[in-house]
């Protein structure tokens, strides 16, 4: 069986090898020329956790191209993992789905089944059939079946080779049969049910578990008022078997490229295809957006104007184990600070040069690690969890510092060496020199 993946960001190019590390044959599309050659040499365009190595492993079994047509014309199966970027009103852009489907119409030349990876509002697969039923130019027979993804960027191949169950929406008992095909070698819990319900699922899913992130972010918000500490509240919550301690983890609310797009897109779609509000889901939106400056506003409070002061920002990527600064709140960090005039040194393992593209209109001294990054200012923003800043040298570090921790990394009784040591939902560490 000949798979064909159109697109190769994180969707598409971690299904891609995935689908060959189990022995099948893939051939990777996409636009973007100057990627596809990077790709042919082995390397990959994103940084992964064990992508690339499973990427040179398995180079005998994938084929890297820009020739949508010569690879829609001789495969079986096609699956449409391009991005479905988030638009100003906070709706998904689909048209990189449309114009996919589109080619797809007027390739294939024979029987196929065609999978949306992309997540994709409720209804966008029967939208997908009908296109390519407008567009056919040959006389075969095809089926569109949903197929959301559920991994996590750091996490990624982890979690489409060990995935908890694999969603899989058919109207067709044919499709139903090749889908098994496809996904029998990975031995995992297969779920079918409707297109439809297999959209749902995909955002249901997703914005459950950014509900869960703004909900124990509201918690913490209020233990700093009441005096209560959110680490021992979430320990005493967590051993509830039917709430657990998973997305409970404080601090400066969730970023990247899925829990932002999905909760808004489905709040968008609910709200203005359906005019039904999701009071929820908004609830998560508004709590997350206030929750990523809220180490800035806590920071005025108790040093005052920011201009001319040398500031340091400790990780840059929305969380540890991937390069991508999108909805990070770094951005929105930054944008605070360089309004209220500080001089901003960054550091982060791996983010940097993403992050000089993101903030190539910013006055941003980024260093080479994260001592430099300290030496360099009296207060310290630490927005990313990366192990190599939990290890780091504290009284090497943090010394005579103000340090406002974004994602609770140290014990406040360990920051004694600190001029005031600040995190979320616990009492703040005032050392009186």
């Amino acid at each position: 069986m000949i798979i064909s993946v159109a697109g190769t960001g994180y969707v598409g190019l971690v299904t891609a090898v995935c689908l060959a590390e189990k022995g099948h044959d893939v051939i990777c599309v996409d636009i973007d020329s100057k990627k596809i050659d990077i790709m042919k040499k082995g390397v990959s365009p994103i940084y992964e956790q064990n992508l690339e190595e499973l990427m040179r492993k398995n180079r005998n079994r994938m084929e890297f191209t820009v020739d949508y047509a010569s690879a829609y014309r001789k495969s079986d199966v096609i699956f449409i993992g391009v991005g479905t970027p988030e638009q100003e009103d906070g709706s998904a852009n689909l048209n990189y789905v449309r114009t996919v489907s589109k080619q797809i119409a007027e390739n294939i030349e024979k029987d196929c089944v065609v999978v949306v990876k992309s997540t994709v509002p409720i209804g966008t697969n029967d939208e997908v059939e009908n296109c390519i039923k407008l567009n056919l130019k040959n006389n075969v027979k095809f089926e569109v079946v949903s197929n959301p993804e559920f991994l996590a960027q750091g996490t990624a191949v982890r979690d489409t080779l060990e995935a908890k169950r694999i969603i899989i929406g058919t109207e067709s008992e044919r499709a139903k049969k090749i889908m098994m095909k496809i996904y029998n070698p990975f031995n995992l819990p297969m779920v079918f049910m409707s297109r439809k319900s297999a959209e749902m699922t995909k955002y249901a899913a997703n914005d459950f578990l950014a509900l869960k992130i703004s909900y124990i972010n509201d918690i913490a918000n209020l233990c700093e008022i009441v005096g209560a500490d959110i680490e021992e509240v979430v320990r005493g919550m967590a051993y509830d078997d039917r709430i657990g301690s998973k997305f409970l983890k404080a601090g400066i609310g969730y970023g990247g490229s899925c829990f932002p797009k999905d909760t808004k897109a489905l709040y968008f779609y609910a709200k203005n295809r359906h005019g039904y509000e999701t009071k929820t889901i908004k609830s998560a939106i508004d709590v997350n957006s206030s929750q990523k400056t809220k180490l800035f506003y806590l920071a005025k409070k108790h040093i005052g104007n920011f201009d001319g002061v040398n500031v340091t920002i400790l990780g840059l990527t929305f969380k540890p184990g991937t390069d991508d600064l999108r909805e990070s709140p770094s951005i929105d960090m930054v944008a605070c600070l360089e309004k209220d005039g500080a001089i901003i040194h960054a550091y982060d393992p791996v983010g940097t040069s993403i992050a000089k593209k993101v903030f190539k209109d910013k006055q941003i001294q980024y260093c080479n690690n994260p001592i430099e990054a300290c030496s360099k200012s009296e207060i310290i923003f630490l927005l990313t969890e990366w192990d190599e800043f939990i290890k780091i040298d504290k009284t090497i570090a943090f010394a005579n510092k103000y340090v406002f921790d974004g994602r609770n990394c140290y014990s406040p009784k360990d920051m004694k060496m600190t001029k005031a040591y600040f995190s979320i939902g616990r009492a703040y560490q005032i050392n009186k020199k």
